[in-house]
């Protein structure tokens, strides 16, 4: 019996598109960002990033050494955080819902940037840190220092919480983490692209 769910959050919950980061880069005169970072591939130097070892200012300078053109912090920053779209509210209700019943937790790769801009975003929108209030506990990879779809990511969380493999599912839109999730033995539903949460396909292994 499943006791414990585990949510992504970038294209789970929250809605990204991974090309506005590129398309706003190429607006600015820095083409083909998609060499450094899709949702299927990532440079070295933004894992990094994500896993908190790599400060705001470092990465503004990669991106720099990468850029033909100059770019100031705030371009940099408006073209990282293009990802970020928005979080419908009925995933919200959805998920107040599950947490009546389930053990509900986040775990998101992200990095600071994305961090702070999400965060204060879904406070003005919701009035609430859905973060805190809807999660027993939120896992961000730059806190953690830990990403997906690394075995030890997901221990890190197993041990910390008391959790049960067999007891616990994890839903993630990316497969890499998912067979990183079953590889510890957790159940695991990898979301496909153009389904949403709300629809509850993945229910059917609660």
């Amino acid at each position: 019996m499943i006791k414990n769910l585990i949510f992504d959050l970038g294209g789970v919950i929250y809605d990204i598109r991974y090309e506005n980061i590129a398309d706003t880069f190429a607006g600015y005169g820095f083409p083909n960002f998609t060499e450094q970072y899709t949702q299927a591939a990532q440079s070295a130097a933004i894992d990094l990033f994500e896993e908190g070892h790599c400060s705001v200012e470092e990465f503004r300078a990669y991106i720099r050494s990468l850029s033909p053109v100059e770019l100031t912090d705030r371009q940099i920053d408006d073209a990282w955080n293009a990802i970020l779209i928005d979080v419908p509210e009925e995933r919200v209700q959805m998920l107040q819902q599950l947490g009546k019943s389930y053990r509900i937790f986040l775990f998101s790769n992200t990095n600071e940037l994305n961090y702070n801009k999400f965060k204060k975003d879904l406070q003005n929108k919701f009035g609430i840190d859905i973060f805190d209030t809807i999660f027993v506990k939120s896992y961000f990879s730059h806190q953690m220092h830990l990403r997906k779809p690394h075995p030890e990511a997901f221990m890190q969380i197993i041990q910390e919480q008391g959790l049960i493999p067999q007891e616990t599912l994890f839903i993630d839109d990316t497969e890499r983490h998912v067979r990183g999730a079953e590889s510890v033995g957790l159940h695991a539903y990898h979301l496909r692209h153009g389904e949403d949460i709300t629809e509850k396909k993945w229910m059917r292994m609660l």
